[in-house]
């Protein structure tokens, strides 16, 4: 399927980048920016694709790894390192939430693709999500990012819904996929430009 690849191309340089910011201001040698980058852009993927029963598209084909790289190198070349209170910076939320919304629309996919029904493909959508940012942040030593941040999971959750419907009206195409990553990124952006949490108890 075309649009799970342009999906998945998306999100790998959108968290490549994400964990690179991440790993820099934590000040980690270049192994250390590299292992970020690489949990944060295909732990998702490699945790979707090993509960849907598949081989890992990151160890079957060279084009996640080489993104990944690529985007480092762009990176270091555009000295992107140097930029102070990188995760406030907008080209930052911006990523980031680009990342998060196409992964949720691939993992929504895959759980299409292998029948899950309604509580698998939201559920593989969250976790292709958030799952290599929680990796990357808990090898860190950071709170994951999800269980503190304006509407994270739950943009993952509502796009995974609306992918499943959308397959349920058989519905699932470039236009309409193209509107939920709209859609998704949008009220992501909002959700963080007006600081919108769920409710917290005490």
């Amino acid at each position: 399927m075309i649009g799970l690849e342009i999906a998945d191309v998306v999100g790998t340089i959108a968290f490549a980048l994400s964990g690179f910011m991440v790993a820099t201001k934590d000040r980690l040698d270049l192994l250390g920016i590299f292992i970020a980058s690489f949990l944060t852009a295909l732990g998702g993927g490699i945790l979707r694709d090993t509960v849907a029963d598949r081989v890992p598209f990151a160890f079957s084909h060279l084009l996640p790894m080489s993104l990944v790289i690529c985007v480092i190198l762009f990176a270091i070349l555009f000295k992107l390192y140097k930029k102070s209170e990188i995760e406030n910076k907008m080209y930052f939320v911006i990523s980031d939430s680009i990342g998060l919304v196409s992964f949720s629309i691939t993992g929504a996919l895959v759980g299409l693709m292998v029948d899950f029904n309604i509580f698998g493909v939201v559920l593989l959508a969250l976790a292709t999500a958030v799952g290599g940012g929680i990796m990357r942040d808990t090898l860190l030593n950071r709170v994951p990012v999800v269980l503190t941040s304006e509407l994270y999971g739950s943009v993952a959750i509502i796009v995974g819904i609306f992918v499943f419907m959308l397959d349920c009206f058989d519905e699932v195409h470039y236009i309409t996929l193209l509107a939920v990553f709209c859609l998704g990124l949008s009220l992501r952006l909002i959700a963080y430009h007006k600081r919108w949490h769920l409710p917290k108890l005490g």
